[in-house]
């Protein structure tokens, strides 16, 4: 079964970004490009479901609304 999960790029001020997917508690990780970035967090992403199906507990369901600035 294919999961979906929304993924944040934060610029970091000494460059490169801050990685993270915010359903997913403790799932960040860094990259020097966007490119990158999408190839660590998908990683990242696949490793923390994979445990999370041997140990047992469900897979979060996402459930974010993003809403622009006002």
């Amino acid at each position: 079964m294919a999961h979906r999960f929304t993924v944040i790029f934060e610029k970091e001020d000494e460059g490169g970004y801050h990685v993270f997917c915010p359903t997913l508690p403790g799932c960040h990780t860094q990259s020097e490009t966007i490119e990158e970035g999408v190839k660590n967090i998908r990683e990242a992403i696949e490793l923390y479901i994979e445990t999370l199906v041997e140990d047992g507990p469900p897979i979060p369901h996402e459930d974010i609304l993003i809403k622009p600035r006002i």
